[in-house]
């Protein structure tokens, strides 16, 4: 087969995968559409339970009201089909990894995606209930407070989007240390550093209030520690990786 039959074939392999995702995601979105005014009170309980008694949150654009719980339906759709998603991607690239590089890759991916996972669990769990009530706790008594739907959805999914790839720390130290890129001691004496960052990006990618600030911190340095624990036990790549990966593609 010639690198251009090759190439076509692998296109096509990409294509198939990415239709049966496709699929996928909209067979569990028609089976939740149903529900998507449900989902989205799901998604605004921690503001509600923040407002005052009986505030209501608005909706500002003629079609909002439809549109924005269907994105979060499509997004929770998403989330539910992520591992057979991850599936399909494992799927295509492990034939052309080697076998140590399966054994490694295999196991991210998995942590990885619960580590997101968690880290959106953790935002809407705890974050959100305090952030929501220290805000509107020191609000003007002078202001009526009426949330719009559009820009709290925005809102969400940034804090989702920060929180997700914060949880991935351990997992980026564990690959820095595995490729040879960084030690465990040198990870050990940056330490001070990362804390300081750690803080100045909670300061960015959070609101200006001091519990969401604190709540993103904090976990970045434990999960940054955790990182380090568990890049003890990982053994960096060596220049004699590289003939060993070229026997076992011979053997492949």
């Amino acid at each position: 087969m010639s690198q251009q039959e090759t190439f076509i074939s692998h296109l096509m392999e990409l294509r198939n995968r990415l239709i049966r995702s496709l699929i996928a995601i909209g067979i569990v979105f028609c089976c939740l559409f149903p529900f998507a005014s449900d989902i989205y009170d799901i998604l605004a309980y921690p503001m509600m339970r923040a407002l005052p008694e009986g505030t209501k949150m608005i909706a500002t654009g003629v079609v909002a009201p439809f549109f924005i719980p269907m994105k979060i339906t499509v997004m929770v759709a998403l989330l539910i089909v992520l591992p057979y998603v991850l599936y399909q991607a494992w799927a295509f690239v492990a034939p052309g990894l080697y076998i140590h590089e399966k054994k490694v890759v295999l196991p991210l991916i998995i942590v990885s995606t619960l580590l997101f996972l968690a880290g959106i669990a953790f935002c809407y769990v705890v974050v959100f209930g305090m952030a929501f009530s220290f805000i509107y706790m020191h609000a003007p008594e002078s202001i009526s407070v009426a949330p719009d739907i559009e820009n709290y959805l925005n809102f969400v999914l940034g804090m989702f989007l920060a929180f997700g790839i914060t949880f991935e720390v351990p997992v980026v130290l564990v690959i820095l240390v595995k490729t040879g890129l960084v030690s465990v001691e040198k990870l050990k004496e940056i330490r001070r550093y990362f804390i300081v960052g750690a803080f100045v990006v909670a300061a960015v990618v959070t609101p200006p209030d001091v519990i969401s600030q604190i709540m993103l911190a904090v976990p970045l340095c434990l999960l940054y520690e955790a990182g380090i624990l568990a890049a003890r036990f990982v053994t960096p790549r060596t220049p004699s990786q590289g003939i060993v990966s070229s026997e076992e593609e011979t053997s492949q």
